[in-house]
């Protein structure tokens, strides 16, 4: 059974800092594509981060500088350190990994798992 588990979530004070984490099993283990996304009340999910099982990252531009995801293919485990946290980064955090199929005209992602959520509070 694929499962995709994110701990570390909770409130702290804006300016304070906050580190999650997400362990994969089953068939997620060896994605090409790790990251995160959030949702704030009343707003689509949006991405946050994400990194490559070859450590490329990509990050949303509200989060650049103040967020890092690192992962450890070894643990199956995909990290997000937040620091610098405001209280509009306030939202439920979502894991993500997904295998990429790649053809000459298209890129599809493939083998798409999401957990299942950790909110972050945090408060002004």
């Amino acid at each position: 059974q694929v499962q995709l588990v994110e701990s570390g979530g909770g409130l702290v004070q804006a300016g304070g800092s906050l580190k999650l984490s997400c362990a994969a099993s089953g068939s997620s283990k060896n994605a090409n594509v790790m990251g995160w996304y959030r949702q704030a009340p009343g707003k689509q999910r949006e991405l946050v981060a994400t990194i490559t099982r070859g450590g490329n990252t990509n990050y949303a531009d509200t989060v650049k500088g103040r967020f890092t995801i690192s992962r450890d293919n070894a643990k199956s485990t995909v990290y997000l350190q937040m620091n610098s946290l405001k209280p509009e980064d306030t939202a439920v955090y979502y894991c993500n990994a997904y295998d990429r199929l790649s053809t000459p005209w298209t890129t599809t992602r493939v083998n798409e798992y999401w957990g299942r959520g950790t909110q972050v509070t945090v408060s002004s």
